[in-house]
């Protein structure tokens, strides 16, 4: 389990720092694109990689059983609103706040599991989660000049992907990571197309093609490595990596966007990562003493 944690470690790092260089080409290309567009060229070009990987691993979804294709369709429809409320913050906020405001879904997610999975969740957790959730409020700064649908967005986008990490959460071990990445960015893509159907469709100029090439190549990276470290390590040590995101998102909003957050929103993400970090390592405190105490009641 060491090795695998390692592992899952590394894989989460990577690729929460590929989907801010995602996000990075994504801003860029919003420029020229609308977000439905992107979705759907985007996505069929990832759909279309994965689709590779799951006929080399000849597993279909066909031969799920029912549960578990369900979940498949659940991640699906929330990974493509997600993804649809996502564009909508980015392209009207700067990347770094977009990005801490995501930060928040471990959080989101331990508190859902709680809620909905029946997982325990202790007073010292839930109360380092109220304080993180105080951190978004510092970002977002309900009720200020800068409060609006871009911040409405942001956090329809952590309620979108909580779901998708819960379901991925309680979906069995024996479906495919590539299986599970490719009917999620089928289902991207299908959200995508229709709703462009509703729009002008723009012939991308030769920059946003090269935008466009940088969000498949750093996406079909992200969505891979993300899934496989939730399904190589145990959740509660792995999580914290995903933080890289935000280090990533701070730097390349600086280098290549010209953004800096302002002081409210570095000390929101700072109690974000901090309260997150530590919900992650009380849940892993519990389940370390329910296995020393299995083990004694077995021995």
């Amino acid at each position: 389990m060491k090795d695998d944690n390692t592992r899952a470690a590394v894989f989460m790092l990577v690729g929460s720092s590929a989907f801010a260089v995602n996000d990075t080409f994504l801003k860029l290309l919003g420029t020229d694109l609308s977000a439905f567009q992107i979705l759907a060229m985007r996505g069929a070009i990832v759909t279309c990689l994965f689709g590779l990987l799951v006929w080399h691993s000849r597993i279909t979804f066909a031969q799920l059983n029912g549960r578990d294709r369900r979940l498949l369709l659940i991640r699906s429809a929330s990974e493509a609103l997600a993804a649809y409320f996502f564009f909508n913050a980015l392209f009207n906020m700067p990347l770094a706040n977009v990005t801490a405001i995501i930060q928040v879904v471990p959080l989101a997610v331990a508190l859902a599991a709680w809620l909905f999975l029946r997982e325990p969740l202790g007073w010292r957790r839930l109360s380092a989660i109220l304080v993180g959730f105080c951190g978004v409020l510092l970002i977002v700064r309900p009720g200020g000049a800068d409060f609006g649908a871009p911040s409405v967005f942001a956090l329809l986008t952590v309620a979108m992907v909580t779901f998708r990490d819960l379901s991925t959460r309680v979906m069995a071990k024996n479906v495919p990571s590539s299986l599970v990445a490719f009917t999620t960015a089928l289902g991207v893509t299908l959200f995508g197309l229709a709703g462009a159907v509703t729009e002008t469709w723009v012939v991308p100029s030769p920059v946003a093609w090269v935008w466009l090439s940088g969000t498949v190549i750093f996406s079909f990276i992200g969505y891979y490595l993300i899934v496989l470290a939730m399904r190589t390590g145990e959740l509660t040590f792995v999580a914290p990596f995903r933080y890289g995101a935000l280090l990533s998102a701070l730097v390349l909003g600086w280098f290549v966007l010209g953004e800096w957050p302002d002081t409210l929103t570095f000390v929101g993400g700072a109690i974000i990562v901090v309260t997150g970090v530590y919900t992650l390592y009380r849940e892993r405190r519990y389940k370390l003493r329910m296995a020393a105490a299995t083990s004694t009641n077995d021995a």
